[in-house]
């Protein structure tokens, strides 16, 4: 099978979706499918091979460019090639977009707004590139933020479009109005051009069917998967000198990590001069840096500051290693997750979690055994959750068995490229004999 695969590069930060894109594409490619894995925005970074093109659709400066200047609008391919390479834009990539509101809004109704927005020239630019690309058997974008691309590749390629689903609901809702609605309205209206929608939860489709109304038998779920190269688990006894409560995710407000600083003080009150200690690692905005202050501080004014450690971005040994040094991982975020990729990354190192019950954390520790589900946006919940874990070593040990066993049962890269594989033949099937969208 021949398949086009758009994946968004995010600025130079890991990001779960491009693990996932590229895990994807990677595990297809070693099936013998021809996959195409281009990047749009900026270049993709991953912590393992990356096989996705070394070109770039969409480049991120040309976006902004001719978002905020008529001029650039009109500029010849030549001198766009200047700002499209990625050697550029990664010199760029790092200083990342805006967080202004206004700005995130305006560039993302443009894009929603495809061949008929200030970005048109983006979308001629797409339609040459197709030409001289080998007709696919399937196309898949990665967000339905870019389901505009959809309708000019059908009509490009005459194959079916796939669009996945995996997260960018938190996007749209922290856009301010009139942007969100709009955006969301401009979404609707082309779901049209999808032949399928790939969610990548039972959560994320029961949600994203309602949300963009969808109809449900446009939905198919393909769980996340990860590649368990390089996970094991910690041997008994291996390390005693302390317990270690840890966090792997983005810094931001909407994970939760003020929220386990706060749990954290609240579980070491119960644990008297038993030696534990807080450890979180993952990317962290530079407009974040605040927020990681704020959740230090909640430590610090309880008297825990030295029992605190972040240790930043990691690559994948970073990443390994990590995970296998914790004995309890919690990721409390206060929103619904659809994905939740940190917590089949701990579970594969045999980390059992504690993980509020929402979003798509129900059905992944409940499909595991490998944690414990407590009350969302509950504090005490979490505190309690940790203790429980903490203080009952053979419920600790059972699941951590289960976390370990479970990933393995129900979350790979195989079984995930499986299940897509099959989304891909089916939709394939449909377009031959002619069937509508």
């Amino acid at each position: 099978m021949r398949i086009l695969s758009i994946t968004a590069g995010a600025a130079g930060m890991y990001c779960g979706s491009c693990f996932r894109d590229n895990g994807l594409a990677a595990e297809l490619i070693a099936r013998g499918h021809d996959v195409t894995l281009m990047p749009v925005y900026t270049p993709t970074r991953t912590d393992e091979e990356n096989v996705s093109r070394p070109g770039v659709l969409f480049g991120g400066i040309s976006v902004y460019l001719q978002q905020y200047s008529a001029l650039f609008r009109k500029t010849p391919r030549f001198l766009d090639r200047v700002w499209d390479s990625p050697r550029v834009i990664a010199a760029f990539a790092g200083r990342g977009i805006s967080p202004d509101a206004r700005v995130l809004g305006e560039m993302t109704i443009s894009t929603l707004r495809g061949e008929q927005g200030v970005l048109h020239k983006e979308f001629e630019k797409l339609v040459e590139w197709t030409k001289d690309e080998p007709p696919p058997d399937v196309i898949n974008l990665p967000n339905s933020l870019l389901i505009a691309m959809a309708a000019p590749l059908k009509r490009a390629f005459k194959r079916p479009v796939l669009c996945t689903l995996q997260g960018e609901e938190l996007f749209l809702s922290g856009l301010t109005d009139p942007y969100r609605d709009r955006a969301l309205a401009l979404i609707q209206d082309q779901v049209r051009h999808v032949d399928q929608f790939i969610a990548v939860s039972e959560y994320c489709a029961a949600f994203m069917t309602r949300y963009l109304e969808i109809p449900p038998d446009r939905i198919s779920v393909v769980p996340l998967g990860i590649s368990m190269a390089g996970y094991s688990r910690r041997t008994p006894g291996e390390r005693v000198d302390e317990y270690r409560v840890g966090y792997f995710a983005r810094v931001a407000p909407e994970k939760g990590l003020r929220e386990l600083a706060e749990a954290y003080v609240r579980f070491r009150r119960r644990v008297g001069n038993a030696k534990i200690s807080l450890h979180a690692a993952g990317y962290m905005a530079p407009n974040h840096r605040s927020y990681l202050e704020k959740a230090h501080d909640a430590l610090r004014q309880a008297g825990l500051g030295e029992e605190f450690t972040y240790s930043g971005s990691l690559d994948r040994q970073g990443k390994l290693d990590f995970l296998r040094s914790l004995d309890v991982l919690s990721v409390p975020a206060t929103y619904d997750e659809p994905k939740g990729m940190f917590l089949l990354e701990s579970m594969a190192a045999g980390v059992p979690v504690v993980q509020p019950r929402r979003g798509a954390f129900t059905e992944v520790v409940e499909n595991t055994g490998g944690g414990l589900l407590v009350a969302p946006d509950n504090v005490d919940a979490v505190a309690e959750g940790l203790h429980r874990v903490w203080s009952d070593r053979a419920l600790s040990a059972a699941l951590a068995g289960k976390a370990f066993d479970g990933v393995r049962a129900h979350y790979t890269i195989e079984q995930s490229a499986t299940r897509q594989v099959a989304v891909y033949e089916s939709a394939i099937r449909r377009a031959s004999a002619g069937q509508p969208c």
